[in-house]
């Protein structure tokens, strides 16, 4: 990805927490043919210095078959973004769109163990159910298993992060602050 050195974000806290607040990411490999993508929701885990993604997809989703063939694969992971009138500056100027997006490229594993991927299921409802009752845990377990059959875990070992947060940073405090109003 083109990163104006300007938009470049480099501290991990600041991207990892991106990372979480937007886990619903586009991941890109290659069939053989030509590019492939699914939109996915993933999981950020760390261990020590090391960044996995992990994730899951329908068993009929073809692009996991593509892992064998892609030791390198694509994570986009997009934020907020919209639309800068050149009317909201103080002097005549071009439209432009702000946005925050993060490539993640590592190297993807599918996951077999049964009790690895029941527990990222686990953590992956638990997290978006919030509040809710609602659980892995308090569901008919022949039930869980049935559709544990139906999916694909896998987990990618992060080699590189791009993050590009092109948020008005190049114009003067006026400008700023009113795109800031604006929006």
């Amino acid at each position: 990805m083109y990163i104006s050195k300007l938009y470049r974000e480099e501290d991990r806290e600041k991207i990892l927490e991106f990372l979480r607040q937007n886990e619903f990411a586009t991941l890109v490999t290659y069939d053989g043919e030509k590019p492939t993508a699914s939109h996915l929701l993933m999981e950020v885990a760390e261990d020590g210095e090391r960044l996995f993604v992990n994730g899951h997809m329908s068993k009929a989703n073809p692009l996991w078959k593509t892992f064998e063939k892609n030791p390198d694969v694509l994570l986009i992971f997009q934020g907020p973004h919209t639309y800068i009138s050149p009317t909201w500056y103080n002097h005549v100027n071009v439209p432009t769109w702000n946005y925050q997006a993060v490539h993640v490229y590592g190297s993807p594993r599918i996951v077999t163990d049964r009790d690895v991927v029941y527990q990222l299921l686990s953590r992956l409802v638990a997290r978006n159910e919030g509040g809710s009752a609602y659980r892995l845990e308090t569901l008919p377990q022949d039930f869980v298993e049935k559709e544990m059959k139906g999916i694909v875990a896998f987990q990618i070992e992060v080699t590189r992060i791009e993050a590009n947060y092109k948020l008005s940073q190049n114009r003067n405090d006026e400008d700023y602050h009113n795109i800031v109003s604006r929006l």
